[in-house]
């Protein structure tokens, strides 16, 4: 990215593996989420599982924070957008291919199937990844029905040199600040929800609702690039996000017994946002004190490498079941279900990340480094 020049951007970053591994937990939460239109569970713990989704808010925080603490000045704009570009639209083709003869048909649609009419135009919008600006479901979930969360990362990727620019010259204190009034600004966007749910604010596209998870992200990674290293142990940091799911599912259950206890569920992904972020600047302040944590094991490591290709083929995995099987009434022995197509999930992923998504990347890149290093060269060198 063209950023301003400072120490501070110029200086070499840790890896930070315990993120990584986080990172497949938090599609493993996902994998559960959407298990359910399958296989449900009984009780509570359906209920838990329904609060799988916010997986995808992880997602977006780390995506912020992992792109501006690895961020260097040298990297053009252009250099930025094609390696984003080699990361996730490959995958997503070869996601997006298998997933058609799944959820879509030019049969008849029996009611309440979760088929979809062959249509070509709509299609051609998951190619590209526009179609999380429209709120149409048909149009939302078009072609593989995750891939709505690649628009918003599309979205942020562009956008991201660019809020850098604001962001390189802060101080750690400044971007403190930022990640504040970013958390701020989310909660009283879904407080004017709420409370005007006719009004224009429903209506703002679901990228652009999405977008302070990822700011916040980035904020947090610029204070700990300029030194910040709050000391929060990392099962504390972790326990954040179940503190969060805790809470509003207990506001779930007791709402309307205890006074405006229901109105922690409207904050609920904005609550859990800011357990996300609690988790990521805990785990990378423990490692960056040479601390070993729970989520750095090599096996969680590699997950974590495999969890975009895993959270691009679950849905396809889990509903051709659902074609072929129907769906199963809730039981306790559907966990038998669970860990057969996680297991096919984790093969399907494992594939995915090996054949496609590591190797053409790693093309994709060598192409543009080859490009960029041959326009370096002055005309007439030999």
């Amino acid at each position: 990215m063209s950023l301003p020049s400072r120490n501070v951007l110029a200086e070499p970053t840790q890896r930070l593996d315990a993120l990584t591994g986080l990172r497949w937990w938090a599609a493993f939460l996902v994998f559960f989420y959407h298990m359910l239109v399958f296989a449900p569970v009984p009780g509570l713990l359906a209920q838990v599982f329904s609060y799988g989704y916010f997986g995808v808010t992880f997602f977006f925080v780390l995506s912020g924070f992992v792109l501006t603490w690895s961020a260097r000045p040298a990297v053009s704009n252009s250099t930025f957008y094609w390696r984003r570009f080699a990361r996730i639209w490959p995958s997503h083709m070869v996601a997006l291919i298998l997933a058609i003869p799944v959820f879509y048909t030019f049969a008849a649609i029996p009611e309440g199937s979760f088929l979809k009419p062959f249509d070509l135009g709509i299609l051609a919008l998951s190619v590209v990844l526009l179609q999380a600006w429209w709120s149409n479901p048909m149009i939302l979930f078009s072609g593989n029905p995750a891939a709505w969360t690649l628009t918003c990362e599309a979205f942020f990727y562009a956008l991201h040199p660019w809020i850098s620019r604001v962001l390189v010259p802060m101080a750690k204190r400044g971007a403190l600040l930022l990640a504040a009034g970013v958390v701020l600004y989310a909660f009283v966007y879904r407080a004017g929800v709420a409370l005007a749910p006719d009004s224009w604010l429903p209506l703002v596209p679901l990228p652009v609702q999405r977008l302070p998870e990822f700011v916040l992200g980035m904020a947090l990674a610029w204070a700990m690039r300029n030194g910040w290293r709050p000391r929060i142990h990392p099962f504390v940091g972790v326990g954040a996000m179940a503190v969060a799911i805790l809470a509003i599912l207990l506001s779930s259950r007791l709402n309307g017994v205890v006074p405006l206890i229901g109105y922690v569920g409207t904050f609920a992904n904005e609550l859990f946002t800011v357990g996300c972020a609690i988790a990521i600047v805990a785990l990378a302040s423990a490692s960056l004190n040479g601390r070993r944590v729970f989520f750095d094991t090599r096996l969680q490591v590699k997950l974590g490498e495999w969890s975009f290709a895993f959270y691009l083929i679950h849905a396809t995995v889990i509903y051709t079941a659902l074609r072929i099987f129907g769906l199963q009434p809730p039981s306790w022995t559907n966990l038998i279900w669970y860990v057969v197509l996680l297991a096919v999930c984790i093969v399907a992923a494992w594939a995915l990340h090996a054949f496609v998504e590591r190797p053409v990347e790693r093309r994709m890149r060598r192409w543009k480094d080859r490009r960029d290093a041959t326009r370096s060269v002055p005309v007439g060198a030999a």
